[in-house]
C-alpha cells in the first residue's frame, strides 16, 4: 500500500488513530535537527508501538526524498515488549525525510487468539466467520493475483467437511503476511512530525586530508610556491592516499599590522603575513593572491586534481584584515571601539592585530548574510565543493542554520568542516546546526584511557547521529608535547590512532610526514618559525619522512571496508595502560580487523589480549589465523587470550585481519 504526503497528513489531522508511537530512535533534539548519513548508508530505526487492550500492533518506516510525492515504505518488524525496528538504505544526495506509521492488526490478533480458543477446545464456528470478514475486507485492496490466493482461502475456511483443511486455511503464515499488508486497516496512527536526515557524499563519511600551504617552497622552486607548483604535488599527495587536498586562504593577505616571523607584531619588508589576514588593494575574500597565480590556474588546479580523485577544500574564514575592501565598503558591518577605531581580533592572552573580526550584531545583518554566503558561491562556481570554516563558534549560529542549509538546498554536494575547539556543547550544536564534520579534542586525547572514553562517547551515544568527527594529530596552531618529544614513533603512532580509529582524519604537511616538532618555546603548542608567517622550505624526500609509512597505513584503510564506519568500533581488553586494543567489523564477519598499538614512544610494551572469540564465531578449541597488514606477518592464535610485544621503534602497532579456520569436503585447510 502506497501512501502520499496528503495522506499522510488527514492521517494526523484526523487524530483518531489508537497506536501510541514514541521514542524514535534516531531523533535528535525531539526532531528539531537531522540525523546524517552519506550515500548508500543504512538508516536503521527503533521504536515504541502499542495500544490500549490486547491487540497486535505493526507498522512502518516511511521515507521519501524531499520533493517526492509519495512516501516509500519498510516493515517494521517487532524485537518483543513493544520495540520494534527497520531501516532503510538513502541512495540520492540531498534532505530526505522519516516518519512512522502504524496500525492495529485485526488479523494477526485474530490468529493469535483462534490459536488460544483452540487450545482449550472452545467453540470456535463464529470465530473463523469474523477472520473470513477480515479477508473479503482485504480482498478490496489486493492486486489480482492475491485476490485470487484470499477468495481460495475464504472457500477453504468455510469448508465444513473437513476442520483440519479449515484451520490450515485460517492460521496459513504466508495468510498473515499478506494480510499485513492487504488487511483493512483502521484508526492509523503516524508519527507527529516528519525527521529529516542530511545526506551527504560519501566523502564526507570517509576522507584523508592533506593540509598545505600553497606558498611553500618544496625545495625545486625559487622562492615560493603557485597553484601551477602544486599540480606537481599532486601525485605524491595522491600516492600517499589522500583524497582532500586543503588549502589555508589563497587571498590578497592586508599590509596594515601585517604580522612578522613568528608571529611578531611588527613585520619586516619582506615578511609576506599570515594568510588569515584576508583583504587588499587586490580584492578580498573573491580574490587570489596574485603570487599564487590567477583564477584560471586555480580552476586548472581543481581539475586536475579531481582526475586524480583529489578534491580541494578551501578555507573559509569570515574575517578582514584592515585593508580589506569590506572595511571601507561597509564599517557598519565592524564593531568599533569608544575611540573610533575597530575592535582587532583576540583570544587572550594572544591578539591578532592584523584581524578584524565581522560583527554579527549590526543591524545590516541581512545584507552581511547575503554577502558572505555569495563567497561561498563564487568558489562553488569555480569547482570546489568542500569548505574547512575557520572558527564557526565564534559567528552567529543562526547565521549558520540559514546559510548551510540555503547552499545544501541548491548545491547539496557541498560539504563544510567546522574548525571549532570549543565548548563540547558549541561544537555538538555547530554539527546539528549542519556541519557535515567536525575537528574534535582527539589532539589532546593521548593515554589509553582518554582515548576509549572519548570515542566511546562519539560512537556509543546519539552523537554518531550527526556529529561526524575529523580527527587532526597536528594543524598549523597544534604542535601537541607527544609530538615534540615522542620523535618520529610519536608521529607513527598518532597517525595510526586518527587514520584507523576515524574515517575521517587530517594532517599539516609535509611538517608531518618530516616530523617537524620543534615548538617556538618550552610550554607552548606553536610551531617555531611557523609557516603561517613565513614561506617555509621543505625537502619531501629527506631520510627522516614517514611518507611511505603513512601510504601503507592510507593502503589498509582504502582496501578495507570496515574503517569507512565508526559505527563498528570497539574496544578490548588488554592488560597493559600502554597498550590501546580495539576492533572494527562488519555485520557478516567477513571483515575482522584487531589493532593494537603502543602508546609509549620509548620502550617495548607486551601484554595479553582478551577477545570474545564467541562475537567473531570462533571456537574457542579451534586455531585462528591473525595477519599482520602493517608487517606482512602471519600468526596463529588459539583461545580468547593470546600475548603480543610491540618494540616502538620497531613497529609501533599490530594491524591484524583475523581468518577463521575452515575445512572443505575434502579436508582442506583455509582461512577466511
Amino acid at each position: 500500500m502506497i501512501y502520499t504526503i496528503k495522506e499522510t497528513d488527514r492521517i494526523l489531522k484526523e487524530g483518531n488513530g489508537r497506536v501510541i508511537i514514541e521514542n524514535i530512535v534516531p531523533e535528535i533534539d525531539g526532531g528539531r535537527f537531522p540525523i546524517k548519513r552519506v550515500l548508500k548508508e543504512n538508516v536503521s530505526i527503533n521504536v515504541d508501538l502499542f495500544t490500549d487492550g490486547h491487540n497486535l500492533v505493526c507498522g512502518k518506516i516511511l521515507y521519501r526524498y524531499i520533493g517526492d510525492s509519495e512516501w516509500s515504505s519498510v516493515d517494521l518488524i517487532s524485537l518483543g515488549n513493544d520495540v520494534f525496528e527497520g531501516g532503510f538504505y538513502v541512495k540520492k544526495v540531498g534532505i530526505w525525510e522519516y516518519t512512522i506509521i502504524a496500525w492495529i492488526d485485526e488479523f494477526a490478533t485474530w490468529q493469535r487468539d483462534l490459536k488460544k480458543r483452540l487450545s482449550v477446545d472452545a467453540d470456535i464456528i463464529i470465530d473463523l466467520q469474523i477472520g473470513v470478514e477480515l479477508l473479503k475486507a482485504g480482498i478490496k485492496n489486493a492486486p489480482e493475483r492475491i485476490k485470487n490466493k484470499l477468495k481460495k482461502t475464504i472457500v477453504l475456511i468455510n469448508n465444513k467437511k473437513s476442520k483440519v483443511k479449515s484451520l490450515n486455511a485460517a492460521l496459513d503464515t504466508d495468510l498473515l503476511k499478506i494480510m499485513y499488508e492487504y488487511g483493512k486497516r483502521k484508526n492509523l496512527s503516524v508519527y507527529e512530525k516528519n525527521l529529516q536526515i542530511i545526506v551527504d557524499p560519501e566523502i564526507a563519511g570517509f576522507s584523508a586530508w592533506y593540509e598545505m600551504f600553497p606558498r611553500g617552497n618544496w625545495g625545486d622552486c625559487k622562492s615560493k610556491g603557485t597553484f601551477k607548483t602544486v599540480e606537481k604535488r599532486l601525485n605524491y599527495i595522491k600516492n600517499m592516499g589522500f583524497n582532500v587536498l586543503y588549502f589555508p586562504p589563497i587571498h590578497p593577505i592586508g599590509i596594515e599590522f601585517r604580522k612578522g616571523k613568528n608571529n611578531a607584531v611588527k613585520a619586516k619588508k619582506n615578511d609576506v603575513g599570515s594568510p588569515w589576514a584576508i583583504g587588499g588593494i587586490s580584492g578580498g575574500h573573491k580574490s587570489i593572491l596574485t603570487e599564487l597565480g590567477t583564477i584560471k590556474d586555480f580552476e586548472g588546479l581543481v581539475k586536475k586534481a579531481k582526475k586524480k580523485g583529489i578534491h580541494i577544500a578551501l578555507d573559509l574564514a569570515y574575517q578582514c584584515s584592515p585593508d580589506h575592501p569590506y572595511v571601507k565598503e561597509h564599517p557598519e558591518w565592524f564593531k568599533k571601539r569608544p575611540d573610533n577605531t575597530i575592535q582587532y581580533a583576540e583570544n587572550p592572552p594572544k591578539k591578532y592585530q592584523d584581524i578584524y573580526p565581522i560583527d554579527f550584531s549590526t543591524k545590516k545583518w541581512k545584507e552581511l548574510w547575503e554577502e558572505l554566503k555569495s563567497i561561498v558561491l563564487f568558489w562553488i562556481d569555480k569547482g570546489v565543493t568542500i569548505f574547512r570554516v575557520d572558527n564557526p563558534h565564534t559567528k552567529s549560529l543562526s547565521f549558520w542554520e540559514w546559510m548551510i542549509k540555503s547552499i545544501k538546498e541548491e548545491y547539496p554536494e557541498t560539504i563544510f568542516l567546522a574548525e571549532a575547539f570549543t565548548r563540547p556543547k558549541m561544537m555538538y550544536r555547530l554539527a546539528k546546526l549542519g556541519f557535515s564534520q567536525s575537528y574534535t579534542y582527539f589532539t589532546w586525547r593521548n593515554t589509553k584511557w582518554e582515548l576509549t572514553s572519548y570515542l566511546n562517547d562519539l560512537t556509543k551515544t546519539d552523537k554518531i547521529e550527526y556529529y561526524r568527527p575529523n580527527f587532526w594529530p597536528n594543524t598549523p596552531d597544534i604542535l601537541h608535547e607527544y609530538l615534540q618529544v615522542g620523535g618520529p614513533e610519536a608521529f607513527k603512532i598518532r597517525f595510526i590512532l586518527a587514520a584507523l580509529l576515524s574515517p575521517n582524519y587530517g594532517i599539516y604537511g609535509p611538517v608531518f610526514e618530516l616530523t617537524e616538532n620543534t615548538p617556538v618555546k618550552t610550554g607552548s603548542e606553536e610551531y617555531l618559525n611557523s609557516e603561517k608567517y613565513e614561506i617555509s622550505k621543505w625537502d619531501i624526500n629527506a631520510p627522516e619522512s614517514i611518507s611511505s609509512f603513512i601510504s601503507k597505513i592510507n593502503k589498509i584503510r582504502n582496501d578495507n571496508e570496515v574503517f569507512k564506519s565508526n559505527r563498528n568500533l570497539e574496544f578490548f581488553e588488554i592488560n597493559n595502560e600502554n597498550l590501546l586494543c580495539f576492533a572494527k567489523y562488519n555485520d557478516d564477519l567477513s571483515e575482522v580487523h584487531l589493532i593494537i598499538v603502543n602508546l609509549d614512544t620509548n620502550w617495548t610494551q607486551s601484554g595479553w589480549v582478551q577477545l570474545p572469540l564467541d562475537k567473531f564465531k570462533i571456537p574457542q578449541n579451534e586455531q585462528y589465523q591473525v595477519f599482520d597488514q602493517l608487517n606482512n606477518k602471519y600468526y596463529f592464535w588459539k583461545g580468547n587470550r593470546n600475548y603480543v610485544e610491540l618494540a616502538p621503534k620497531e613497529t609501533p602497532a599490530h594491524i591484524f585481519k583475523i581468518k577463521r579456520f575452515q575445512r572443505t569436503e575434502k579436508n582442506f585447510d583455509y582461512y577466511v
